[in-house]
């Protein structure tokens, strides 16, 4: 959620609505501490002013959806002159919750329901989509049936495309669009009988998503419709690579530039096809931002070794790293592989080190290299993988 990621999110109240148990005191310390925060809250220059204005319109929301609004800190941040139609949007549902429908509805009047395309990698690790899906959830809950509509249908168009969103997004744009679904039901039920296979159903349901498991076998899939309502049909595909299949995503030298090599402790180049079992290697991955599209925060590169290396995790020992990697955020060093995650700034260059040991004997394969920013899909590079040997 946006905000403060360590604090309890949106899903204290409506879990505990619901019949969940939370621990004694849990809720009323939440309450406590953002309340503090609302009170207390003015424009943070550290931040940008655009998103500081949102990330208190939502903490406002959500001490109205837990039945403590904070009504005077949410008149103070309605007459600030230059908060942003998405911090607008935010503070209405937050009016709503709190009993003034007629304020949050005033807030609203004449403000977009359409956002630019954007995607934020911090902050409130927001885009578009996501804030569309906010809007639909505001006016939702102000009744406006007639603008929500043209906005459900835009998001669920979004989320139907073959695009990456993060989690953020999809998890708000879900929330939304059933929440608009639950206060505006079709009357129409899901009626119809289908064939997948060797499965043959016949579907009557009250429910607006019925979905089946279906073998990747071949064939074709039949389905008649004997409702009155129309039906919307997706076939949704995964599987993973063959060995040696991964396509290289590192294409775009604009975007993500990354080199994989290695090296004998001495220094000097190694081929890791066939390796002497005992030499004592290191893997190296250069990381480089073109600086076409900004800086990039929450980047994560997965190294994921063969059994038949050994990870020599230098922290456990008592001298320096002989290849000094450059800073991280943290590093995850597993049995058999390295999650490293990081920032890097425009223009900037990161090299990563990990010491290896060819172990056992044998033939493994080498799983390929991957760097990606957590927030930003097209944001990315792969190194394929290859099969090694560990001779004696």
């Amino acid at each position: 959620m946006i905000g403060e990621p360590t604090m309890p999110d949106t899903l204290c109240w409506p879990h505990q609505a619901k019949g969940y148990a939370l621990p004694v005191g849990f809720l009323e310390q939440w309450k406590k501490f953002q309340k503090r925060r609302a009170q207390n809250w003015v424009p943070d220059s550290r931040e940008m002013y655009y998103y500081s204005g949102l990330i208190q319109a939502y903490r406002l929301y959500l001490l109205a959806l837990a039945g403590a609004p904070e009504l005077g800190a949410m008149n103070r941040l309605k007459e600030i002159k230059y908060l942003s139609p998405e911090a607008k949007w935010r503070l209405a549902a937050a009016y709503k919750l709190a009993g003034q429908p007629e304020v949050g509805l005033r807030m609203v009047a004449g403000l977009p329901i359409t956002v630019k395309p954007y995607n934020q990698m911090a902050y409130t690790y927001g885009s578009d989509v996501r804030d569309e899906a906010m809007i639909l959830e505001t006016l939702t809950l102000l009744g406006q049936r007639k603008q929500a509509s043209q906005v459900v249908y835009n998001v669920a168009a979004k989320l139907s495309q073959d695009t990456w969103y993060s989690t953020q997004t999809t998890a708000y744009s879900l929330l939304a669009i059933a929440q608009y679904c639950g206060q505006n039901k079709n009357g129409n039920k899901l009626q119809f009988d289908v064939q997948a296979g060797s499965i043959k159903s016949a579907v009557n349901a009250d429910n607006y998503l019925w979905q089946s498991s279906v073998a990747a076998n071949g064939g074709k899939a039949l389905i008649k419709n004997r409702g009155k309502g129309r039906l919307y049909i997706r076939l949704i595909q995964q599987g993973q690579p063959a060995l040696g299949q991964e396509l290289p995503s590192n294409i775009n030298p604009d975007i993500l530039q990354m080199q994989v090599k290695y090296y004998t402790l001495s220094g000097a180049p190694i081929d890791p096809t066939s390796l002497k079992q005992g030499t004592d290697f290191v893997a190296q991955v250069v990381l480089k931002n073109p600086g076409q599209r900004g800086s990039y925060a929450n980047m994560a590169l997965t190294q994921i070794f063969p059994s038949g290396w050994e990870i020599l995790n230098t922290r456990m020992m008592n001298n320096d790293e002989a290849f000094k990697s450059s800073p991280s955020d943290y590093r995850d060093i597993r049995d058999d592989r390295v999650n490293t995650y990081f920032s890097i700034a425009p223009h900037q260059e990161v090299t990563y080190y990990v010491m290896l040991n060819a172990s056992y004997t044998g033939k493994y394969y080498l799983p390929a290299t991957y760097c990606e920013a957590m927030y930003d899909t097209a944001i990315n590079a792969l190194e394929k993988g290859q099969w090694v040997e560990v001779v004696k």
